[in-house]
C-alpha cells in the first residue's frame, strides 16, 4: 500500500491565515507550504508539490475545477451544513439571530459547499466579525491536525439544504431596525479587515461604524467620516 503524502498545502487570503500557519500549522510534520494569493495557486504548483490535501482557510476566489480534481481540497465553512451553505455565512447567521454555530470542514465538490464533511466543531458567534474569524481560524489549525493524523473519510451530508446569498457592499447601509441590539449586530458583523462596514450617508458624507459596545440603552463605536464622491455631470 502506498504511504500517503506528508506534503500539504494551505491556502488563505486574510493576514489572520499567515499568522495561524506561521505559528501552528508550519510546525506540524511534514512539508507544508502556503499560498495567499489568486495567482500563486495553479495546477503546476499542485503538481510540483504535489501535496495529500490542500486545506483552504478562506479563500475569496472561486477555485478552478481541474485543482479539485486533481488534489483532495478541504475547506472550512461556519455554518452546520446542509444548513447555510452558500455566501457571507457569518452575516446572514448574525442577522438572524444566531449566537453559535458549527464550523464545518468539507471535501470541496462542484456544488459550493455541498461536499461530505470530515468533521464539526462548536464555534461561539459572540464579538466582532474579526474576533470571530480570528477564533474560526485557530480552530482551523485543530481541525487540520485532526484530519492529517487521523485521515479521516468524509460523509455525505445529510439533511434538507438551507442556502445563503452572498451579501453585496451595498447591503452594508444602515436601514431602519427595530432596536439596538439590532444595531449592534449589524455593525459588529461587518466588522473585520477587507470588509465594507456598517455606513450611513448623510449631507455629503458616508459615516462607517467599527467597534460597537452595546451597554445600557447606548450603543459606543468608532466613527470613520469620508465625503461622499461627488457626482460627475
Amino acid at each position: 500500500m502506498t504511504e500517503p503524502s506528508k506534503h500539504y498545502l494551505v491556502a488563505g487570503c486574510k493576514s489572520w491565515h499567515r499568522r495561524v500557519f506561521t505559528d501552528v500549522l508550519s510546525k506540524l510534520a511534514g512539508e507544508w507550504h502556503y499560498v495567499g494569493e489568486r495567482e500563486q495557486l495553479t495546477l503546476d504548483k499542485i503538481r510540483k508539490c504535489r501535496p495529500r490535501y490542500v486545506f483552504f482557510l478562506h479563500w475569496s476566489w472561486k477555485v478552478p475545477q481541474k485543482i479539485v480534481d486533481e488534489v483532495e481540497c478541504v475547506c472550512f465553512h461556519m455554518t452546520d451544513v446542509p444548513y447555510g451553505r452558500g455566501g457571507s455565512p457569518l452575516q446572514n447567521l448574525i442577522i438572524r439571530g444566531h449566537r453559535n454555530t458549527k464550523l464545518t470542514a468539507l471535501k470541496m465538490s462542484q456544488e459550493f459547499d455541498a461536499g461530505p464533511v470530515y468533521l464539526k466543531k462548536d464555534l461561539s458567534l459572540e464579538g466582532g466579525a474579526e474576533e470571530i474569524y480570528l477564533r474560526a481560524c485557530s480552530l482551523s489549525a485543530d481541525m487540520i491536525k485532526q484530519i492529517v493524523r487521523d485521515e479521516m473519510q468524509p460523509l455525505p451530508q445529510t439533511g434538507e439544504p438551507v442556502t445563503f446569498t452572498r451579501r453585496k457592499p451595498e447591503e452594508s447601509q444602515i436601514t431602519k431596525l427595530d432596536s439596538l441590539e439590532h444595531l449592534h449586530d449589524f455593525i459588529r458583523m461587518l466588522d473585520a479587515e477587507g470588509y465594507p462596514r456598517a455606513f450611513i450617508s448623510h449631507a455629503g458624507y458616508r459615516f462607517e461604524f467599527a467597534r460597537s459596545a452595546l451597554y445600557d440603552g447606548r450603543i459606543v463605536a468608532d466613527v470613520h467620516i469620508t465625503a461622499e464622491p461627488k457626482d460627475k455631470d
